[in-house]
């Protein structure tokens, strides 16, 4: 995004923070007279015209102030954030001198996700760590008729088994297919496979278990391994969020699938995803506000890391600065406590 003059960066952040305060549109003189800007009603006006035009203000209607778009958000996150206040810095004191005492991982989240929501008032959700690697150790094949029975050993005490059809005249190349995925879990390291290595006279079976593998990976991925969240009454507090029907959604979305709420952060957008940038339709009236946090898990061949993600759910109309501190104390904490 192109660099702002200076008077329209002091405007911009001037009518974010009004709007995060008030949730009333705003216009010049009261920019003026709040923020006791160097500048008359009429230059501040000029550069709210300015600001509109490149599409970081817009007006709800004819005759309103101006609030923030979208667009002016993201350069808000981006460019002008100030520091956060003295009330993230005592969050972050507090969680500092937080020991691992809870009975439970569950226990830790649910505190950690209640301190959160608390503290700013939004709703906090924050995943149970998931592995960063697939430990697929083993793939036993049973073939009987025009089913293929695939077992999938991922510890030496779990396994479990998938169903599908596989076509008859494919039926005499299970053996070999077995022997070869063995081959290729031992030598890769146990993952991943390298299907681009499969011999030609197995491409039929291989095929039909490939897609089972990359249906079930698939499907792991959408259950996701269930979250904490806290605050979700705080959100009904919140005029963005009057509409059942997107409360619904959401309500739904925590039930069913929380995780998707929040997606591993993307490096560009800084683990701020504002309105449309999410990738969830039901979440493009929200912002989500995240950090991730790890932990180590003990594994037969040492350890390997799981990692989780903290979360904050709003309006767009949120304080940034606040809130990024905020999740990234919290994921601090936890990975802190867990590694």
């Amino acid at each position: 995004m192109h660099p702002l003059p200076e008077r329209q960066r002091q405007v911009l952040q001037a009518t974010v923070r009004h709007y995060v305060d008030t949730t009333e549109p705003v216009g010049s003189k009261t920019l003026v007279r709040r923020f006791q800007l160097q500048a008359s009603p009429a230059t501040v006006r000029s550069a709210m015209g300015a600001l509109e035009q490149r599409g970081l203000l817009m007006q709800p209607h004819t005759s309103a102030g101006r609030i923030p778009s979208q667009q002016g958000y993201r350069h808000y996150v981006d460019c002008l954030m100030p520091a956060p206040g003295g009330g993230a810095r005592r969050l972050e004191g507090e969680l500092a001198g937080l020991t691992l005492r809870w009975a439970s991982l569950d226990d830790l989240l649910l505190q950690l996700a209640r301190r959160l929501a608390d503290f700013t008032g939004l709703l906090s959700v924050i995943t149970r760590p998931r592995p960063t690697s697939c430990r697929l150790q083993a793939v036993r094949l049973v073939a009987s008729g025009e089913r293929l029975t695939v077992l999938l050993v991922e510890e030496a005490t779990s396994a479990r088994p998938l169903n599908v059809r596989l076509p008859r005249s494919a039926s005499d190349e299970v053996p070999a297919l077995e022997r070869w995925l063995s081959d290729q879990l031992d030598s890769n390291g146990r993952q991943p496979i390298d299907w681009d290595a499969l011999p030609r006279h197995l491409r039929t079976s291989g095929a039909v278990l490939r897609q089972a593998l990359d249906s079930d990976r698939q499907a792991a991925g959408s259950d996701g391994p269930g979250a904490i969240s806290q605050g979700l009454s705080g959100l009904l507090c919140q005029p963005e969020f009057q509409d059942p029907l997107d409360l619904r959604r959401l309500v739904a979305l925590l039930e069913e699938s929380p995780h998707q709420l929040v997606p591993p952060p993307l490096a560009p957008l800084g683990g701020i995803w504002i309105g449309e940038e999410h990738p969830l339709a039901d979440l493009q009236h929200c912002s989500v506000v995240q950090a991730p946090y790890s932990c180590l898990r003990a594994e037969p061949d040492g350890t390997d890391a799981a990692v989780g993600q903290v979360a904050l759910v709003g309006p767009m109309r949120m304080a940034y600065a606040t809130a990024r501190a905020a999740v990234r104390a919290v994921a601090g904490t936890l990975t802190r406590l867990l590694s």
